[in-house]
C-alpha cells in the first residue's frame, strides 16, 4: 500500500517547523514504514525549507533502518532546495550511523521528472 503525506496544508511554502516534521514522523512516517508501506512525502508547492525540518522528518528512519529504507521513502515534486536538503540529511545520516547500517548499499538518490525520487 502507498500513502502520501502532503506538506503544504501543515507547512505552507517554507518547511521550518520541526514539530510538525517530529509528529508527522512518529504519528505517520515510522509506524506505516514499521508496516513495510511505501511512503510518498509530496513536497508540492513547498518551494524551500531548512535542514533540521527535513531531518526530523525522515532521520529516525534512516538511523534505524539504514539507506534501503529509501526503497519505501520516496520525494515528490522536490523544489532544487528541498532536494539538496533531502540529500544533505541522507548524507550526513549514513556518515553519523553505526557500522552496521553503513554499510548498506546506498540507493542512488534521483529524482524523476515529477521529482519522484527513484
Amino acid at each position: 500500500m502507498t500513502y502520501t503525506i502532503t506538506l503544504f496544508p501543515l507547512v505552507g511554502e517554507f518547511a521550518s517547523n520541526k514539530d510538525v516534521a517530529t509528529n508527522l514522523r512518529t504519528t505517520e512516517l515510522m509506524p506505516r514504514l514499521a508496516n513495510n508501506e511505501e511512503i510518498i512525502i509530496d513536497f508540492d508547492k513547498v518551494e524551500a525549507g531548512t535542514q533540521s525540518f527535513i531531518h526530523a522528518l525522515i532521520a529516525e528512519a534512516l538511523q534505524l533502518h539504514g539507506p534501503n529504507i529509501l526503497d519505501h521513502l520516496k520525494f515528490k515534486s522536490c523544489s532544487p532546495i528541498i532536494q539538496t536538503l533531502i540529500g544533505l540529511v541522507v548524507d550526513y545520516t549514513r556518515i553519523t550511523t553505526p557500522i552496521p547500517a553503513r554499510n548498506a548499499t546506498a540507493p542512488t538518490r534521483q529524482f524523476s521528472r515529477d521529482n519522484r525520487q527513484t
